[in-house]
């Protein structure tokens, strides 16, 4: 068998190349969350967390369980409730592992609220606030699964303030609610728009609502 002339083989190749660009570039690139199809085991997020502690103790969580402080557990807005985590801190290398099984911190900034429990292991209690990774090493599924996902677009103690708001987004926002919760300073209403299967398509609205109407929004799973 004869080889192939150098500028046959070239036009080969590039011919190839051509055919592989086309037909990856015409195939969906798959959604982050595919990318990991055991989520949330193995998520990692990094940010600052906070503790809750005496005014919440005994109160109920997102998962019906009765808040205690003293046990290791954490709050946060978006992990399915059930993820277990390790938590470790930047500032003082110590590490803590956790369950999920409520939601916060409510703060802008903030990814985690830790148990009074959490937070003494890591040695934060003092200063409230500490940098950590998180590393989700576990879950344990919910027979109702994971909820879906809603942008909080503002809190109030005044319900007319919420309505207001409400009003405003609910124009572009049409799937939206009011929530109220009483927390130990008093009781909060809660204006929270749309039902979003992943976090990137929230986080869109979440920049389209901030944009549009100067707020400072953040994502939170709906359990419910």
């Amino acid at each position: 068998m004869r080889p192939m002339p150098l500028t046959k083989l070239l036009l080969f190749l590039i011919v190839i190349g051509l055919g592989a660009v086309l037909h990856y570039g015409c195939t969906t690139a798959p959604h982050p969350i595919d990318r990991f199809p055991g989520y949330p085991v193995g998520f990692v997020e990094r940010g600052m967390a906070s503790w809750y502690g005496p005014g919440f103790h005994g109160n109920k969580t997102a998962n019906g369980e009765r808040y205690d402080m003293y046990k290791l557990t954490a709050a946060h807005r978006t992990l399915p409730l059930g993820a277990v985590a390790v938590v470790y801190s930047l500032t003082s290398g110590r590490h803590v592992t956790v369950r999920i099984n409520d939601r916060g911190p409510f703060a802008r900034g903030r990814i985690l609220d830790l148990s009074l429990a959490g937070a003494q292991a890591l040695g934060m209690v003092g200063n409230g606030t500490d940098q950590v990774e998180l590393r989700v090493v576990s879950y344990n599924a919910r027979p109702e699964g994971m909820g879906v996902l809603r942008v909080q677009v503002g809190a109030f103690t005044d319900l007319q303030n919420a309505r207001s708001l409400f009003a405003q987004v609910q124009r572009d926002f049409p799937d939206g609610r009011i929530s109220q919760v009483d927390l130990p300073e008093g009781r909060r209403y809660r204006v929270q728009i749309g039902r979003f299967m992943t976090e990137p398509e929230a986080q869109t609205a979440v920049t389209r609502l901030d944009r549009t109407f100067s707020l400072q929004s953040f994502v939170v799973r709906d359990d419910g």
